[in-house]
C-alpha cells in the first residue's frame, strides 16, 4: 500500500528449480513466480503477475513474453494449454475429461528453444493495481480511490493495457540482464491483437527489437467481428469455418471425397469469394434464380436446412449454426471449438439459453490447473483469487477510437504493417484452428492479402492452421504438429 506518508512494499516472489523431461534430454530451469511494479509518475501504480521459466544454459536463449486475450483473460490458457513445461491432459481431439484435472510434463513445451515468460494483465490473474489511501481533506468526503469503480479500471483500455506491457517488458529485460537476447511476444486472442500492436508499438516507444511476433487464434479487425446488414465480409470470412465444422460432423455435403477436408475448405473459400461476397453486396438487385442455386450450395457447404439458410438471407451467425447443425439431435457445437459437442438443455425454447460447452466447459481444467501449479509445484503464497477470465474486465474495457468523431471499429493490421517494415528482420506467424467461429481463420488469410506488404518482407509472414478450434492445441495431433513447426520458425527468426 501506498501514499504520500507511506512505503510500498512489494509482493512476495518464489524462485524454485525444476527439471523438464522430454524426449531427448533433462531440461535443468529454473521458475520465478513474481509480481512487477508498475510505475505511474515514479509511484507505484500497480503489480504485474507474471511467472518465467528460465533455462540453465550456457548460451544466449531467445526470450518469448506470452499474453492472453479477452480482453480480460489470464496467461492460464497458453501457459497450462500448450507451451509451458506442465499442461493439462486433455482428451481425445480436445475433448474435455473427467474431474478433476490432470497435468504432466509437456513434451511439445517451448522451453526446450526458448525462456518463456508468462504475463497476466492487470485485473487478469494475481495482477492488482495499487490502492491509493490519501485521507479526505473535508469531513464525510469519501477517500479518494472509493468509488464504485474497481481500481484497475485506469488499466482496462487499449492504450493502457499496451503500455503497461510494453513497459514490464522494459523492466524485466533490465532486471534479468535480458536487452541482447533475441525476443518475441506470442499471444492468443485478443493477445493476438496486443502482439500485432505490439509489433509497432514496442519497438517504435519502448526500444525492444523483435526477432518474431506469434498470433494464436488472433482477433486482428473488429470490423470483421460484427456482421450486420451492411457488412458483408464478416459473413465471407466465417463461411469456411462453418464449412469446415459441418464435415467434421458430418452434415456437409462434401467438395471432393468425404474425409477430405482440404478440399472442402478450398470449395468453401472459393464460394465465399465469387458467390456469397457479391450475393450480399448486391443485395435485392441479384438475379433470383442465382440468389436461389447460391443458397442451395450454401446449404450444403455448411449443412443446415436450406429453409435456415433462406431465412437468413445467406448470413449465417455462428450462434445461428451453433443450434441449428444438430439441433435434430439435441445437441450444440462449442462456439470456440466447434468440433465439441454439449447437450441442449432447452431444446424446447426458440433460442439456445445454455452455456458454451467449450469456453464455459473449460473453466474447470484452467482454474484447476494454473493454481495447483502456482500454489503447489512454484510454492506462491498468496491470498489474491486467481482471475482466469475476468468478466468485469471485459465488460468495463473502453476501445478508444482515433479521429475526431470517435466511430468504427478498433484494429490492429496498421501497427503490423508498419512493425514489418520498420524491422524487415522480424518474422510474423498467425495460426488458428480450422473449427473456431469466434476468430475464424479465412479473416486472417482475407487480412494478409490486403495488407500490400513489399516483396521483401512478405515472406516473412507465415500463415499455418491446424485442426481444432481457438485453442486447437487441445488437440494431441495439432499441438505436437505446431511445436515442430514453432521450432523451425525460431531456428528460421535467429539465424
Amino acid at each position: 500500500m501506498t501514499d504520500s506518508n507511506s512505503t510500498f512494499t512489494p509482493r512476495k516472489s518464489s524462485t524454485t528449480e525444476h527439471v523438464l523431461t522430454l524426449p531427448n534430454q533433462q531440461l535443468r530451469y529454473r521458475a520465478i513466480a513474481s509480481w512487477q511494479t508498475l510505475y505511474e509518475r515514479e509511484k507505484p501504480a500497480a503489480e504485474m503477475f507474471h511467472v518465467a521459466y528460465l533455462a540453465e544454459s550456457s548460451e544466449v536463449r531467445p526470450l518469448t513474453v506470452v499474453v492472453n486475450g479477452g480482453p480480460g483473460a489470464a496467461s492460464a490458457y497458453l501457459h497450462m494449454g500448450a507451451i509451458g513445461p506442465q499442461r493439462i491432459q486433455f482428451g481425445e481431439q480436445g475433448r474435455l475429461p473427467k474431474p478433476p484435472v490432470r497435468l504432466t510434463d509437456n513434451a511439445e513445451s517451448w522451453l526446450s528453444f526458448s525462456d518463456l515468460v508468462f504475463i497476466d494483465p492487470i485485473g487478469t490473474g494475481f495482477s492488482r493495481s495499487v490502492p491509493t489511501e490519501k485521507a479526505a481533506e473535508k469531513s464525510g468526503e469519501k477517500p479518494e480511490g472509493d468509488t464504485d469503480e474497481p481500481k484497475e479500471i485506469k488499466f482496462w483500455e487499449v492504450e493502457r493495457d499496451l503500455n503497461s506491457i510494453g513497459e514490464f517488458i522494459q523492466r524485466f529485460l533490465s532486471q534479468h540482464k535480458r536487452w541482447l537476447s533475441p525476443i518475441f511476444i506470442a499471444g492468443e486472442s485478443y493477445g493476438g491483437f496486443r502482439v500485432a500492436r505490439l509489433a509497432r508499438k514496442l519497438q517504435q516507444e519502448f526500444g525492444v527489437g523483435l526477432s518474431g511476433s506469434i498470433l494464436i487464434s488472433p482477433a486482428l479487425e473488429f470490423s470483421l467481428l460484427a456482421g450486420s446488414d451492411y457488412n458483408v465480409t464478416t459473413w465471407a470470412t466465417l463461411l469456411p469455418s462453418l464449412a469446415a465444422s459441418a464435415a467434421h460432423h458430418d452434415r456437409a455435403t462434401w467438395a471432393g471425397q468425404p474425409g477430405d477436408l482440404q478440399a472442402h475448405l478450398q470449395a468453401a473459400e472459393q464460394f465465399a469469394h465469387k458467390t456469397l461476397i457479391p450475393l450480399l453486396a448486391i443485395g435485392a438487385a441479384y438475379p433470383e434464380a442465382d440468389r436461389q442455386l447460391a443458397y442451395e450450395q450454401l446449404a450444403g457447404l455448411i449443412g443446415l436446412p436450406l429453409s435456415v439458410v433462406k431465412q437468413q438471407g445467406g448470413r449465417i451467425s455462428f450462434e445461428t449454426f451453433a443450434r441449428e447443425l444438430l439441433r435434430d439431435r439435441q445437441r450444440i457445437v462449442g462456439l470456440y471449438d466447434a468440433s465439441i459437442i454439449g447437450i441442449d438443455p432447452f431444446p424446447d425454447r426458440p433460442l439456445y439459453e445454455g452455456s458454451d460447452p467449450t469456453l464455459d466447459g473449460l473453466d474447470r481444467l484452467f482454474t484447476g490447473a494454473i493454481n495447483s501449479h502456482l500454489r503447489d509445484t512454484l510454492g506462491v503464497e498468496t491470498d489474491l483469487t486467481y482471475h482466469l477470465l475476468n468478466f468485469e474486465v471485459f465488460k468495463a474495457w473502453k476501445f478508444d477510437i482515433k479521429g475526431d468523431f470517435k466511430q468504427g471499429f478498433v484494429g490492429a493490421i496498421d501497427d503490423l504493417r508498419v512493425g514489418m517494415t520498420l524491422n524487415p528482420f522480424m518474422q510474423v506467424y498467425i495460426t488458428h484452428g480450422f473449427f473456431d467461429l469466434v476468430t475464424p481463420y479465412f479473416s486472417s488469410n482475407y487480412l494478409a492479402n490486403l495488407m500490400k506488404l513489399d516483396p521483401e518482407i512478405r515472406s516473412n509472414l507465415t500463415l499455418k492452421h491446424y485442426q481444432g478450434g481457438h485453442m486447437f492445441y487441445a488437440w494431441d495431433a495439432s499441438r505436437q504438429e505446431w511445436f515442430g513447426e514453432m521450432q523451425k520458425f525460431y531456428q528460421g527468426a535467429i539465424t
